[in-house]
């Protein structure tokens, strides 16, 4: 199975995309409400326990998640040198300046960041973009236009690395890629951009002439239908945000942003 590809086994494979994409957005909600270490911390530690049950090959996993993984220490040390000071001053360099208060919401922003993100690759991991335009156009009832639209751009930005790399060898064994690394990589870029709104032109083109923008209701090959376990699954999640909003009230460090 290709890292690219969803996982389809286990039991977040079987959950309706319209829930996963609930879940996510429950527990982003609280966690974005306040910046402190003991919420975020603690919705860390449920999210890990639940990835325990996920069954996510370890190795898509951690292909996935790599992004949030370089991402939160940096934003967690950036927060800390050029953070709020506040409390004790440890170290004075310039515009570094690293105190209690910075080392505090450095802390909080690492944890906020994985919190946010790991739900995130959790859920979405599972999805298909197929499943997800048909739960969005049935059940939110967004426009089926734009969500088919939207399927169909996600579909063709697979072929972009395909194309950059035949884009690279047609240009080698024209022999206009041999030096000039910034500059082959713009002239490059124009290129794709171009091939890309010459395929999106030509992909509406024939979405047009199949009906696609005819003003009748549309019929579906898959129903979606939203089961029992959806429901569950956005009561955990109400569960995990409600736990890490209710600990931090009552240890005291819940702390609403512009408060």
């Amino acid at each position: 199975m290709s890292i690219a590809e969803p996982v389809r086994s286990g039991p977040l494979a079987t959950l309706n995309p319209v829930s996963k994409l609930g879940a996510a957005l429950i527990v982003t909600a609280v966690l974005l409400v306040s910046i402190d270490p003991v919420s975020a911390g603690v919705a860390l530690g449920l999210e890990l326990v639940l990835l325990c049950f996920a069954a996510i090959p370890a190795r898509v996993l951690l292909a996935r998640t790599a992004p949030v993984l370089i991402a939160a220490p940096l934003a967690g040390l950036t927060t800390v040198l050029y953070g709020r000071t506040s409390g004790t001053v440890h170290l004075h360099w310039w515009a570094i300046e690293v105190s209690d208060g910075s080392l505090q919401l450095g802390l909080a922003t690492l944890l906020r960041v994985l919190a946010i993100g790991l739900p995130a690759v959790l859920l979405f991991v599972t999805i298909d973009p197929t499943d997800l335009a048909d739960g969005l156009a049935q059940l939110l009832r967004l426009p089926a236009r734009f969500v088919l639209g939207g399927l169909a751009g996600l579909r063709l930005v697979g072929l972009f690395i395909d194309d950059w790399r035949a884009l690279t060898l047609a240009r080698r064994a024209r022999g206009v890629a041999e030096s000039g690394a910034l500059r082959r990589f713009l002239g490059q870029s124009f290129s794709l951009f171009v091939l890309s709104i010459r395929r999106g032109s030509k992909l509406a083109t024939a979405m047009e002439a199949r009906g696609f923008g005819a003003p009748v209701a549309r019929t579906w090959a898959r129903p979606s239908v939203f089961r029992g376990r959806d429901w569950a699954a956005l009561a955990v999640a109400l569960l995990v945000a409600g736990t890490a909003a209710a600990v931090a009230i009552a240890v005291g460090s819940w702390n609403v942003l512009g408060s």
